[in-house]
């Protein structure tokens, strides 16, 4: 799955929700299950959310959503072989910008 978001130091919980097609409500579940993502909050509670907390929620969203693993289970496998993960991660999200790509070429032809 293929993120847009604009290029800016924080977002919003709504921007975030829409760029991965959920419920902010799912969002805000995962941020009390997983440690990793931690948003900066205002004074009024609002959340904003930085480049690392999407790239945190870009592998949770692959782990759990696109790979099937539970919460606990995304918990441990994020635990024990996080960097493994990662670059995997990595590996995938580059071979689905490459396809996007080669996609967008063979239409225009």
């Amino acid at each position: 799955m293929h993120i847009n978001l604009p290029d800016k130091l924080y977002y919003s919980i709504g921007e975030v929700a829409k760029a991965f097609k959920v419920n902010a409500s799912l969002i805000r579940f995962w941020e009390k299950e997983f440690d990793v993502i931690q948003p900066k909050k205002n004074a009024k509670g609002n959340r904003k959310f930085t480049k690392e907390d999407i790239k945190n929620l870009e592998l949770i969203y692959h782990l759990v959503k696109e790979r099937g693993f539970t919460l606990e289970g995304a918990k441990t496998h994020l635990k024990e072989e996080k960097v493994e993960t990662l670059n995997n991660f990595e590996i995938i999200r580059k071979l689905e910008h490459i396809k996007s790509e080669l996609i967008n070429i063979k239409n225009q032809l």
